[in-house]
């Protein structure tokens, strides 16, 4: 399995410099972290690490490749469960980003519910919510299949943080088999889930996953807060059994994976090492 990186190695930088110090870290793939419609004034400005969705796809995949760096997932994390609005990332734009993957040749799109924003999602039936999430899926999925793309659920919400909300938003959608799962240890671990158990009940449509570890001071937030950006601490230093993970998956055909860990060159490094160590 590839080790990549989360594309944010370092903060108010562009996409060129993350990807020029990704490669100098030593690492081979990456994902499309960050994604947007049209254009942006901090990306167009070089702070921002984000690639706008009407871009040509080539021109991301050349960017790339000008730093020998494979591009492992596109992320399209849509507030998938809250309502349609114009300021939320949702099916527009994972439809474009669908196409944008198919183009250059990137077989996942990572995507997820979110934790709602909006007290009226809130209150709403777990049968809703499932609807909700679902309902947005619909065109995309058929939008995936038509272009070779499959679409990969990641725990980061209410509803994907468990094995039960993960099943039932793919039963609604007739077990899509162009649906899998993204594994992140550390959000499905923040809300509540053993992430081992998710693994075993799970491993069958788990395409990717996102490595990060959780220190003590997360344990009073767990099954409260679903899903953080990423970690501050190397996979195998916190209180996850990330270890217990890769027993698990590592035998499952699952060819890239992305560290979610922010920090120094050392940190990136001590993880990668540990999964290398457990067999990963």
């Amino acid at each position: 399995m590839k080790i990549g990186v989360f594309c944010l190695v370092d903060a108010f930088c562009g996409m060129e410099h993350q990807l020029r110090r990704i490669k100098e870290m030593g690492f081979d793939c990456a994902d499309v972290t960050d994604t947007h419609n049209g254009a942006s004034m901090g990306a167009n400005a070089g702070f921002v690490a984000s690639v706008s969705l009407d871009s040509n796809p080539f021109d991301v995949k050349r960017m790339f490749d000008k730093y020998g760096l494979e591009i492992s997932t596109v992320c399209m994390h849509g507030v998938l469960i809250d309502p349609v609005s114009p300021e939320r990332y949702g099916t527009h734009e994972m439809m474009k980003a669908i196409k944008m993957a198919s183009a250059i040749g990137v077989k996942y799109c990572v995507t997820t519910d979110q934790d709602p924003q909006l007290e009226w999602t809130e209150k709403l039936s777990y049968e809703n919510k499932v609807y909700s999430v679902a309902e947005k899926l619909y065109e995309p999925i058929r939008l995936a299949a038509d272009y070779g793309v499959e679409i990969l659920l990641e725990p980061h919400g209410p509803l994907t943080d468990t094995v039960k909300g993960m099943k039932d938003i793919m039963k609604m959608l007739d077990d899509s088999p162009v649906l899998g799962v993204n594994m992140d240890t550390g959000n499905s671990w923040l809300g509540g889930t053993d992430p081992v158990e998710m693994a075993k009940a799970l491993k069958d449509k788990i395409h990717h996953i996102h490595w990060k570890d959780l220190g003590e001071e997360w344990i009073p937030k767990r099954g409260k807060q679903f899903g953080c950006g990423f970690s501050t601490i190397a996979v195998g230093d916190g209180v996850i059994d990330i270890a217990g993970v890769v027993d698990v998956l590592k035998g499952c055909g699952i060819t890239h994976s992305t560290l979610e860990v922010v920090g120094t060159e050392e940190i990136l490094k001590k993880s990668v090492a540990f999964l290398k160590s457990h067999g990963m």
